[in-house]
């Protein structure tokens, strides 16, 4: 039967839970020692893959972290142990590590990936909560879970431990990031979609480059300037030497403020804007977005070693969905 509770007691009982698994991941970081570090050792030193595997609970867990390495520059595959006792062997193969997950260190369905990996002679990084058990004997690296209180009422439900398990997992790929000089261009080739994509999405990966950059030279009149700006209906153009380095920029306000009878005949050097804001093709998007509405202008020229490379305007970052 269900009872009836108050807000303030589920807020109690989210706050209880919360503070139980914050002192297990306490007692975890603690009990860290050199073996995390030989751990690190193996799997940057694998040619293959790291292939992890567990049980239920531990098998959510063990699926998280494979995901989080594969995207954090270690190809990783999870294999479900029942699964590989009926052909999934196969996808494990020389070169590669094993990280398995048992908090009890006895599971029965684990036993067939720990003899493969015996006859094989692969790699075992076994993570339990049980130092003396089956999978701690046969690994080749045991990282023990320290004793921790589960935060359910009736301390049976897997909570604090997969919690820790979890968090452990986030820690070997960190720290194999961080020794493999994982980088924010390596994280974008494996995030290209969604809002991670756009945060690193790059200038030189939408700004207009070639012959749809309007140019003219400083001595060309304005109204051989103003055919190309129209023709490439950016609302800007930029005013360059002979070999390419960006002198001002023209924009509809500069047009405004010139207008003349003799506008079309002068210049464009001498009507253009000089040392126009400019930015590198290696910016992120979204630092150009900041630039183009700190100045309230809507085009930024893009300059790498002094030369023009390409131009950007804020409805190309609004199509990439970059605000």
């Amino acid at each position: 039967m269900t009872q009836a509770t108050s807000p303030e007691a589920d807020l109690d009982i989210a706050r209880r839970v919360l503070g139980i698994e914050s002192k297990g991941l306490q007692a975890l970081a603690q009990s860290l020692d050199a073996k995390f570090s030989r751990a690190i050792d193996i799997f940057d030193g694998r040619t293959g893959r790291i292939i992890v595997t567990g049980m239920g609970k531990s098998g959510h867990v063990a699926h998280k972290v494979a995901s989080t390495l594969s995207s954090t520059g270690m190809p990783a595959l999870f294999v479900h142990p029942a699964e590989a006792s009926h052909g999934d062997l196969g996808m494990i193969e020389n070169g590669d590590a094993v990280l398995a997950y048992s908090n009890s260190g006895e599971t029965p369905e684990l036993s067939d990936i720990i003899a493969y990996t015996r006859r094989f002679k692969l790699p075992l990084v076994a993570v339990t909560s049980q130092a003396a058990s089956a999978i701690s004997e046969q690994a080749d690296v045991t990282l023990v879970l320290p004793p921790a209180e589960e935060a359910c009422a009736i301390g049976m439900a897997p909570t604090t431990s997969t919690t820790m398990m979890m968090a452990l997992g986030d820690a070997l790929a960190v720290a194999l990031m961080e020794r493999k000089g994982f980088t924010a261009d390596d994280f974008k080739l494996r995030h290209p979609g969604g809002q991670l994509g756009k945060l690193l999405l790059k200038v030189s990966d939408i700004m207009h480059t070639g012959a749809s950059l309007p140019l003219a030279e400083a001595d060309e009149t304005m109204a051989n300037a103003l055919v190309e700006m129209t023709q490439k209906s950016l609302g800007v153009i930029g005013v360059v030497d002979g070999d390419d380095r960006l002198l001002g920029i023209v924009t509809d306000g500069d047009l405004r403020r010139h207008m003349s009878d003799d506008l079309m005949a002068r210049r464009a050097g001498e009507v253009m804007t000089k040392n126009p804001k400019t930015i590198r093709s290696s910016a992120l998007a979204s630092e150009a977005v900041q630039v183009m509405n700190e100045m309230q202008i809507t085009s930024l020229f893009v300059v790498d070693d002094g030369r023009v490379a390409g131009v950007l305007h804020i409805h190309d970052c609004l199509r990439a969905g970059v605000v």
